[in-house]
């Protein structure tokens, strides 16, 4: 197995906005947050803090803030994927320079490719950076699958180390932890505890944003052995997780942190604010699990 960039939970980091634009200030809050709730590593820029809808500086200096405000303490992955294979390469070097401690690299959307370009594509990057590289496929929103064949290809580079399976399939997971050296992260909070049962590293998390210590106790009790405690806490949350993706996200997380009181602010267009009654149900949620 390669060498992981973390074990256990990453934050899939929600960006703050206020009336300026990106919050950087709460950036600084939220790493801080974190750091103190025992994550053990920050995702920053990826589906969850709505990088599509950041300005290459406003991107940039997000991870800056992310990392200066670390120093070290914590592993800060830099969300650089992209649909154009150069932008994502720039993305890469960039967050190398400034310190981050690996990208998480999306499969490219709306361009469609072939197996044989996703190949080419993550290639390209690989050979672009030195820094460790996450993979992470989620066809749900790219309308591109990586290919079992495809993560058996890749495993040859020794900066890809890692797989955030965002499908859904834990038969999938399964393979690609028996069929490569890839640590495998479940992209999906509803099944933490299938992927670690298979071989599993962890998550790269939605509801640790909220959860921060009960995300990573569920990861770093099962990897531990007390499979039995992970799985009650795990359940515990699951219809809160629920309620956070019964509406895109991030929107239903960046409700939530709004109703504790983290002021993270709204989402961009075309993401819009969630219904009443959705609203409603996540209150209900966060209380079940004395948020609220």
């Amino acid at each position: 197995m390669k060498k992981p960039i973390f074990v256990g939970s990453a934050v899939a980091l929600v960006t703050p906005f206020d009336e300026k634009g990106v919050n950087f200030k709460k950036i600084e809050e939220l790493v801080e947050y974190h750091i103190a709730h025992k994550t053990d590593a920050i995702v920053v820029c990826a589906t969850t803090g709505e990088a599509p809808t950041l300005e290459d500086d406003d991107h940039k200096k997000a991870l800056l803030t992310a990392v200066q405000t670390a120093k070290g303490r914590i592993p800060i992955i830099a969300g650089t994927g992209s649909n154009y294979t150069d932008h994502a390469i720039m993305m890469s070097q960039y967050a190398e320079e400034i310190g981050c401690d690996g990208v998480l690299l999306v499969t490219p959307y709306y361009n469609k490719t072939t197996q044989r370009g996703l190949y080419q594509h993550f290639k390209a990057i690989a050979e672009s950076t030195s820094l460790p590289i996450i993979l992470y496929n989620i066809p749900g929103r790219t309308a591109v699958n990586i290919s079992l064949e495809t993560y058996i290809a890749l495993d040859k580079f020794p900066n890809i180390v890692g797989v955030k399976e965002a499908t859904g399939d834990v038969a999938l997971a399964s393979r690609i932890i028996n069929n490569t050296d890839f640590n495998v992260y479940s992209g999906n909070d509803d099944i933490i505890v299938p992927i670690m049962s298979v071989g599993g590293k962890g998550v790269i998390s939605v509801v640790a944003n909220i959860m921060p210590e009960e995300t990573h106790n569920v990861c770093i009790d099962y990897l531990n052995g007390e499979t039995e405690k992970s799985r009650k806490q795990f359940l515990s949350m699951l219809d809160l997780i629920d309620s956070l993706f019964c509406e895109v996200n991030p929107v239903p997380i960046k409700t939530a942190m709004n109703i504790l009181g983290f002021d993270v602010g709204g989402v961009r267009l075309p993401l819009f604010e969630m219904e009443d009654k959705n609203i409603e149900r996540l209150k209900n949620s966060l209380k079940k699990c004395n948020l609220i």
